[in-house]
């Protein structure tokens, strides 16, 4: 989407969490804006916030340089599948000048706390600054309405294009090398088949709250899950150790089937999940 529009980030209302999975996964095919120059100025973060793998930072310190602001949530599949790329920009880029940083916004109890998100950011092999947004101020300082979303700043700390959800690699990529000035820049190569330009992906069932049984169509079928012990899905039990997403099924193509999930003692099945894949 290359519509020039003006965006709502304002200091906004009080959205409350979003614990539900309806937000991410109405994000999930959403797309990219260009926005007019220089009219919409970076919101400031909060300085009362945790960070991960840097000092505090700040929003005006970072004059000069563009800015890529990811708001993801390690409970969220749809910002797990986003995550290489973004890993990816800041070890291509980060040498240019670029300065990525993650808004981490639990959508989950298990995922708004601090210890939690830290082990994430080390699990997942993060190494970009990442601010842990619990109580929401960032989110409602940008007006954001789901993940994954990133807002890219230009030098001037003001916003150059936006994303909401999965996809749009390539012209995000290709924001970054224009605001830093380079040329002639391969993407970073598609890292699954429904990632390539212009694929029409048939619809997969919408995520659901908890555990869910019954009919689906989808290529992926992901369990967030909490606690210890093991939740049973088609008769195969898979071993929960903590707040996280659980990939259960994965199919090559999008498949039609029907989805039982069992969770055992000490297993809270928060959400389940679906993502798409190629028709078959």
């Amino acid at each position: 989407m290359n519509a020039k529009v003006s965006l709502p980030l304002t200091s906004g209302r009080r959205r409350g969490f979003p614990h539900g999975p309806a937000r991410g996964a109405m994000l999930a095919s959403a797309g990219r804006m260009r926005t007019p120059t220089g009219e919409i100025p970076a919101p400031m973060f909060p300085r009362e916030l945790p960070w991960i793998n840097v000092a505090p930072l700040r929003m005006d310190k970072q004059r000069g340089r563009p800015v890529l602001i990811e708001f993801w949530d390690f409970c969220r599949i749809n910002s797990l599948r986003t995550l290489p790329y973004v890993r990816a920009w800041n070890d291509r880029y980060a040498e240019h000048g670029l300065r990525v940083i993650g808004v981490h916004t639990g959508g989950f109890a298990c995922s708004r706390e601090l210890a939690n998100v830290e082990a994430a950011v080390a699990r997942l092999g993060i190494e970009h600054p990442v601010v842990v947004d619990s109580e929401l101020q960032v989110w409602d300082a940008y007006g954001n309405e789901g993940w994954p979303a990133r807002y890219l700043w230009d030098q001037r700390g003001a916003l150059f294009s936006m994303h909401y959800g999965e996809g749009g690699y390539a012209e995000t990529e290709a924001d970054i090398a224009e605001l830093l000035g380079l040329d002639d820049v391969d993407p970073v190569p598609p890292m699954r088949p429904e990632d390539e330009p212009g694929v029409i992906l048939p619809a997969q069932t919408a995520d659901q709250p908890g555990a869910y049984s019954g009919p689906y169509e989808a290529g992926g079928v992901h369990l967030v899950c909490d606690g210890r012990g093991e939740v049973t899905v088609n008769g195969r039990a898979f071993a929960v150790a903590a707040c996280g997403v659980l990939t259960v099924l994965e199919h090559e193509r999008h498949t039609v089937g029907e989805l039982v999930v069992e969770p055992g003692p000490g297993v809270a099945v928060l959400a389940t999940c679906f993502t798409p894949a190629l028709a078959p």
